[in-house]
């Protein structure tokens, strides 16, 4: 903590010395007593005039001598002008930092709404409250969202508003992964035009509202969430204006593709033939069918996941929808599902779910390499399983592989951490429309 002594001196009406000096507390009041001693002793004290300004923890206490002329007050008046600019100073820059501790909260806090937990949270709560259709068709909406999005991000490589001279706020751990990703477009941005327009329209069509009023309304709100996404995403220092327009428009665009296709996708994940097998194949594609970047980014593991989840998805949709996720089943709020009722899928889906999750992960680990040796395929592990630290070399057997093993040859190893991943949340999902609607159903919940 530093204190501001300003000492003033006039002899004959004339500034004789004039002097700032910024030292601590101690070394302050202690120069302050020397000051005074001397002016006694030397019989000068009725015609000085020291002003004393002491700044302790922004707040100011002055201590004045009694002073006579004019030059004397106008030199007193200085001084308070100057304690008072510092006193103002130290306020207006509190001030502004905790504004800017609200407004980082505010717009970090708004980020998670299109983040990875929250679809984690939110889409599970979607499908346990009977609205199967709609859980279904965000679901796949946001995992094309991200693939697609994602893709462009490290096709084109964009780097993200530099960091220093922008300020970057990365308030959790899931925007420190962000941060590791290229800019353009924004995902937040792209994911809250899909999913609050996509929300909207199953509104409207669900309530079957002709209202013009609420219709418009409805469009003022979802504007006002993307446009509070867009600006926190650059008031965060995590895009640029071109990132956020970007993925404005590349939203729009898979939003108008998706409301004019959702219905056959829908139709042939419920009633299609060979559909496990199909979307099994597709997932696998989408794998490969992925660019690579510049620089590793997170990104590949986002799309990894999301291509988990849609896979688990459509295997359990597929199985159940005559069960469990048909249009008759029970909503949240109907006399069917009642509040108490939905608060006890609550308690008792989400450890399952999250066991499963956990399961599924460990089953993996234990199967996924086994087989890759099985079948001769080199791989590797970056973070789960530190025994495969991708320093394997191709084996003798390899060389003299067949079909499958040629196929793989042209690479030194395989990451089996995307394998992981991809059952790992294919188990999630599974256990959301399968596992834990069987859980509800023997219970009576």
């Amino acid at each position: 903590m530093l204190t501001i002594l300003c000492h003033f001196e006039i002899s004959s009406g004339s500034l004789i010395h004039s002097s700032f000096i910024v030292q601590s507390h101690s070394l302050c009041t202690e120069q302050h007593s020397v000051l005074r001693r001397k002016r006694e002793r030397d019989g000068e004290h009725n015609n000085r005039v020291a002003s004393d300004f002491i700044m302790w923890n922004s707040t100011l206490d002055y201590d004045f001598f009694k002073i006579e002329g004019d030059s004397k007050a106008q030199i007193l008046h200085t001084a308070m002008g100057l304690s008072t600019c510092d006193f103002w100073n130290s306020h207006y820059y509190q001030d502004s930092e905790n504004q800017h501790r609200c407004w980082d909260a505010f717009f970090s806090g708004l980020s998670c709404v299109v983040s990875v937990p929250f679809y984690t949270a939110f889409l599970p709560l979607l499908f346990w409250t009977g609205h199967c259709k709609l859980a279904r068709q965000m679901t796949l909406l946001i995992a094309f969202c991200d693939y697609t999005g994602n893709c462009i991000k490290d096709v084109v490589s964009a780097p993200r508003p530099r960091s220093p001279p922008v300020r970057r706020v990365t308030a959790t751990k899931d925007e420190e992964d962000n941060a590791m990703e290229y800019g353009l477009p924004s995902s937040h941005t792209l994911n809250t035009v899909c999913l609050s327009g996509y929300l909207l329209h199953y509104i409207l069509d669900y309530t079957e509202s002709n209202d013009l009023s609420i219709r418009v309304a409805g469009i003022i709100m979802a504007c006002l969430v993307v446009g509070l996404i867009g600006f926190g995403r650059i008031y965060l220092g995590m895009h640029s204006l071109i990132d956020i327009i970007g993925g404005l428009a590349l939203g729009l665009g898979i939003l108008a593709v998706w409301l004019s296709v959702s219905e056959y996708i829908d139709n042939f994940v419920v009633y299609g033939q060979n559909v496990v097998s199909f979307w099994a194949a597709l997932c696998f594609l989408l794998l490969f069918a992925y660019p690579t970047p510049e620089v590793p980014t997170p990104s590949f593991e986002y799309h990894t996941a999301f291509n988990g989840v849609s896979l688990g998805i459509v295997i359990g949709i597929h199985q159940t929808f005559h069960q469990f996720h048909h249009e008759d089943v029970a909503r949240v709020f109907s006399p069917q599902l009642m509040l108490p009722a939905f608060v006890g899928r609550l308690l008792l889906g989400i450890p399952t779910i999250l066991l499963v999750k956990f399961c599924s992960k460990a089953l993996a680990k234990w199967i996924l390499p086994i087989i890759s040796n099985t079948l001769g395929i080199p791989v590797r592990s970056t973070s789960y399983i530190p025994t495969l630290n991708g320093t394997h070399k191709k084996s003798d057997a390899l060389k003299q592989s067949g079909y499958l093993q040629k196929m793989f040859s042209k690479q030194t190893s395989f990451d089996v951490d995307t394998g992981i991943r991809l059952l790992q949340y294919a188990g999630l999902a599974w256990s959301v429309v399968d596992l834990v609607p069987s859980m509800f159903l023997h219970i009576g919940l």
